[in-house]
């Protein structure tokens, strides 16, 4: 039996932040689930899907990406049953497309939306705030602190979003998803069979026209207003009012301001604002706890959120308390915080001494070697690289080549002795880009996908690349996994769990070739005969696709 599904009622587990959502999920009665992986939200998907093999009453799926999840997840509740989408924070700008209608035509069973944001881009290619996902799509948004939380609120969100009948964004951070905490579980109601829900049809919801979306805009409007009321005497929303200085804080940044408070002795100065249902905005309850305070500092990771929403409120209704932030210099508007960043923006703030803890003395350690991250030993994509790059070198092309590049493991092909990325913005960029450089520059354009990220992104632009008669060469790193966030199934996989046995293996070769593009397919492994055939695609100077297939070699040991 799966962990999580083995904790009884009123138990008490360490949990990740992460884990806890799963479960508060289960809780609340989840019944369909569909996520794209990408770090910090993989675990959730991981655990939703090892959990929907055993239970008869849960169905989950790994999406070709974060749109398709989005667009699965809010069919379903549609149709009435709770449903579930997650993903990292730039998945949800491939999800927008489908968020920005969903808040118009609302939902029937709750939808949660989970967005883990990735503060000094521990594994991200930036550190885009999704608080602002909220405000635009006009949708309630829940930010937890703690893996206790991160239940409590997923269990929540459920409730939230069948009252208002729209859907309600979770948002984490790296240091809530991955953080552990002792997390009290409650009971899991029953998932011994899989209950189907319906379809009503209602011209005047479902199908946004622009008639109906003008009138749908105002009841979303209508919900919001509510949700504001809601807001403002949510649990989640708590107040310590003490002495004259207020702080505002939310989401990880609470816990550090609590640390903080008690070691500076500010427990009877320091009147308390923390704050985990944020959008929209508690204008009341802010109201009530500004009035009366000298000053007041806002907490908050990346972008001043909260900070202006304060000062707005405190222009409008004319109050006297100085709100300060990361205006004012008292915090930077990148990177994650860190308790010793907080415990000297408070007592700056508030006029204590601070002295940080100074560094032990380190200098009698010898120097360590740099180990930046790399390809692991054995991994295809190295042999791939190789071939590709002396390919290039006996065609006397490689200082005339530009590499775009795309998402995922075969990234690290940037770092020497390989050399081989250039250019990368986003999901599927490495096609779309070459696009552009082919018809911007005289220089060889040989790009590199992944196979996840190939079904995730990179099909709609090799269509325009064939279209539009653009020249370049792609190669497709396929090693049957998604391996980067932990081994999730992908279509072109041939080694796969017993769950998906019976799903169609869907080749990439196969498919470039019925599109009617000159493909080849090598095995990296068998040098010579895979460097004479790219070398060949090559010397063409057309619109050509390697697929390198070979599987990533942790995930066959695995998969044995």
């Amino acid at each position: 039996m799966h962990p999580l599904l083995a904790i009884k009622p009123g138990d008490k587990r360490l949990l990740m932040g992460n884990e806890a959502i799963v479960r508060g999920a289960l809780e609340a009665g989840l019944r369909v689930g569909a996520a794209y992986p990408g770090t910090p939200s993989s675990e959730i998907g991981n655990h939703l899907f090892s959990i929907s093999q055993e239970l008869s009453g849960l169905y989950f799926e790994f999406s070709t990406n974060e749109k398709v999840a989005m667009e699965v997840a809010a069919s379903a509740a549609a149709c009435g049953l709770r449903s579930l989408t997650c993903m990292k924070h730039v998945g949800l700008n491939v999800a927008a497309d489908t968020l920005m209608t969903l808040a118009y035509v609302g939902v029937r069973g709750g939808m949660v939306v989970v967005t883990a944001d990735d503060p000094s881009c521990h594994s991200s290619q930036n550190e885009q705030d999704n608080r602002y996902y909220a405000r635009l799509s006009g949708l309630p948004m829940l930010e937890p602190a703690t893996p206790q939380e991160a239940l409590e609120m997923t269990r929540e969100a459920f409730e939230l979003s069948e009252k208002l009948e729209i859907p309600v964004i979770l948002r984490t951070t790296t240091r809530v998803s991955h953080a552990r905490g002792v997390v009290a579980c409650g009971e899991l109601p029953d998932y011994s069979r899989f209950e189907k829900g319906r379809f009503e049809k209602d011209l005047k919801r479902w199908i946004p026209v622009p008639a109906v979306a003008r009138e749908r805009h105002k009841v979303l409007l209508e919900r919001m207003a509510e949700a504001e009321g809601l807001a403002s005497k949510a649990p989640f929303n708590r107040v310590v009012k003490k002495g004259p200085f207020g702080v505002v804080a939310s989401g990880v940044s609470v816990v550090y301001v609590l640390d903080a408070v008690k070691e500076l002795g500010l427990e009877e100065e320091v009147s308390l604002l923390l704050l985990g249902f944020t959008h929209p905005f508690p204008r009341t309850l802010a109201k009530e706890f500004l009035s009366g305070l000298e000053r007041c500092l806002v907490v908050e990771e990346l972008e001043p959120y909260l900070e202006e929403a304060l000062k707005v409120l405190v222009a409008e209704e004319e109050l006297r308390v100085k709100v300060l932030g990361k205006a004012e210099g008292y915090f930077p508007r990148y990177h994650e915080f860190h308790p010793e960043m907080v415990k000297a923006a408070l007592a700056k703030a508030f006029g204590r001494e601070y002295k940080a803890p100074e560094a032990p003395d380190t200098s009698w350690i010898p120097e360590l070697p740099p180990r930046p991250p790399t390809l692991c030993p054995g991994c295809p994509h190295r042999e791939t690289y190789k071939v590709v790059k002396e390919a290039l070198q006996e065609l006397g092309e490689e200082e005339n080549t530009v590499y775009p590049t795309d998402i995922g493991c075969y990234t690290l092909g940037l770092l020497p002795p390989l050399k081989m990325a250039d250019y990368l913005l986003c999901m599927g960029s490495s096609v779309g880009s070459s696009c552009g450089f082919s018809v911007a520059t005289d220089q060889r354009i040989v790009s590199f996908i992944g196979d996840s990220t190939f079904f995730h992104a990179g099909i709609p632009p090799l269509i325009n690349a064939y279209y539009q008669g653009h020249r370049f060469t792609l190669v497709v790193l396929d090693n049957e996994t998604t391996a980067m966030t932990g081994h999730q199934p992908v279509p072109s996989q041939e080694i796969r769990p017993e769950a998906l046995k019976e799903r169609p293996v869907i080749s990439i070769t196969r498919f470039c070739e019925n599109l009617g593009l000159p493909t080849i397919q090598i095995n990296p492994y068998k040098k010579e005969e895979a460097k004479k055939a790219v070398r060949e695609m090559l010397a063409s100077e057309r619109l050509g696709v390697i697929v390198s297939k070979a599987p990533c070699v942790l995930y066959k040991v695995k998969g044995k």
